[in-house]
């Protein structure tokens, strides 16, 4: 895809463990790039230890660059309420802790309204039987992730976490959205 020329926008994204999400939004047709890392807390260039140990404040995300004229900030949010579930608080399955938390950190007044809009609709539809729990919250700093979490599951994908976990989400993704993914 050649996205050379082309304005991109910034999408910062909390849905668990950044392994999947990542996966997930390398797939989209739209997406330039997708980065793991880390945002919403406290600590400065904060590690994965620091993070997993929860004293940062920090939460795994994702900094994605899409271009808006393929893809909008609404239909990325669609997508990012589908991936994962949005109405456990603190939690993704076994993963634990504030770090997995859902969240939006929005860059501009745009993406908040666009992301309260959005709550409200999945809310109105009746999707979840639990009340949706994403944090809506003003972007401050992302800090990426060592390099061995970028492109983790493309690279490790017989890794048993990736196995059992990235690769079903990764799959239920695919099936559902398949004609919005690049290939």
């Amino acid at each position: 895809m050649n996205m050379e020329n082309k304005t991109l926008e910034t999408a910062t994204l909390a849905a668990g463990c950044f392994w999947c999400v990542e996966a997930v939004f390398d797939d989209l047709k739209g997406v330039a790039d997708v980065v793991s890392g880390y945002s919403g807390g406290h600590t400065e260039n904060p590690t994965y230890q620091q993070v997993c140990s929860e004293t940062t404040g920090h939460a795994e995300v994702i900094n994605l660059n899409f271009d808006p004229n393929e893809i909008s900030f609404k239909e990325i949010l669609q997508i990012f309420f589908t991936v994962h579930d949005p109405t456990t608080l603190n939690r993704q399955g076994n993963d634990v802790g504030s770090s997995y938390r859902s969240a939006i950190f929005y860059h501009d007044e745009t993406q908040k309204s666009a992301a309260e809009e959005t709550i409200k609709e999945i809310e109105a539809e009746g999707i979840y039987d639990n009340p949706i729990v994403t944090q809506v919250a003003k972007f401050d700093k992302f800090y990426a992730a060592e390099d061995y979490h970028q492109e983790y599951f493309a690279n490790n994908p017989t890794q048993p976490y990736c196995a059992a976990v990235v690769a079903p989400k990764v799959a239920k993704f695919r099936q559902k959205f398949v004609s919005r993914l690049k290939r």
